[in-house]
């Protein structure tokens, strides 16, 4: 199960992101984390753009409204999403 977080700027849950896949796509979970497969290489930063901008794209909200609050240089990262409830994210990601 996704563990979900509310905070008061929003939701806050755990993604796991393997970078260099040869796509992008939510594979599903793993442990209590989303795992995702992006193509983007862990460089400059370059993979948590494209997890931005992925995660932006799944859940229907402006890219703005995610940030990631812990974990910008490991695979494991806290993103916080505000302006969404918490069964709007886990049907959006089809959990």
């Amino acid at each position: 199960m996704l563990q979900l977080r509310q905070t008061s700027g929003g939701l806050v849950f755990k993604v796991q992101l393997q970078p260099r896949a040869s796509r992008n796509q939510i594979v599903g979970l793993q442990g209590d984390a989303l795992k995702v497969k992006l193509t983007a290489p862990p460089v400059d930063g370059k993979a948590n753009k494209a997890l931005l901008k992925f995660l932006a794209k799944k859940l229907g909200v402006s890219k703005s409204r995610l940030q990631i609050i812990a974990g910008h240089t490991s695979r494991e990262k806290q993103i916080e999403v505000q302006g969404i409830k918490e069964a709007g994210l886990l049907n959006r990601l089809n959990l």
